[in-house]
């Protein structure tokens, strides 16, 4: 056994977040989205790098379902969605919406603000969902997502929920660093060094 590792997938509604669990998890995509009622939280093996871990993957709005992209102050008691004790985080927003841009901008920060001092680093990749909606992305891919490495010192991928692009890789690199992650480096260089080929699969 590799041991067991503790990941948040959040964002603001209806950017994808559960569809991107399910196309990891049970290969499907719900062609019609309907809103995550409250927190859920899925616990499956996977095999990385010859190991075997088990998952924890909390999905839920921040906000609670049907709420808009909103500030810090409208979210619950972080202690009520455990983000203090989680292993990695995976913030995903719409590319087509620079409000759920936004919103990962502040949850990130919100983040940063609720970890205890000392807690290990818990490393953070921001995805771009809806890659499959290129032409309507509010932002050039380049500048968002050199942003997010160099001024918020975290990973970023794209990916396609709908048609499983850049799934898999997702959850793969977001396990390695968080594995790597006691390693003295950049976060974001850690998740970049993550992204050369390795096997990750479910049990």
């Amino acid at each position: 056994m590799g041991g067991s590792l503790r990941v948040a997938v959040l964002g603001a509604p209806g950017v994808g977040k559960t569809a991107i669990i399910r196309q990891f998890l049970f290969g499907d995509y719900p062609e019609r989205h309907r809103p995550t009622d409250g927190p859920r939280l899925y616990r499956p093996a996977v095999l990385l790098d010859g190991a075997v871990y088990d998952l924890s993957i909390r999905d839920g709005d921040v906000a609670g379902p049907g709420s808009s992209p909103g500030g810090p102050e409208e979210w619950p008691d972080p202690k009520d969605w455990s983000l203090q004790d989680t292993d990695a985080f995976v913030l995903v927003y719409d590319i087509c919406s620079p409000d759920s841009f936004d919103y990962v901008k502040a949850l990130r920060q919100r983040i940063a603000e609720i970890r205890p001092a000392g807690a290990p680093e818990a490393p953070i990749l921001v995805v771009g969902n809806k890659r499959d909606r290129q032409r309507l992305r509010f932002g050039p891919r380049r500048a968002l997502a050199a942003l997010v490495r160099r001024g918020w010192r975290c990973g970023y991928l794209e990916c396609s929920a709908k048609y499983n692009w850049h799934v898999l890789r997702l959850f793969r690199e977001l396990l390695r660093c968080a594995l790597v992650r006691a390693r003295p480096a950049h976060p974001a260089l850690r998740l970049q060094g993550a992204l050369h080929p390795a096997r990750c699969s479910l049990m």
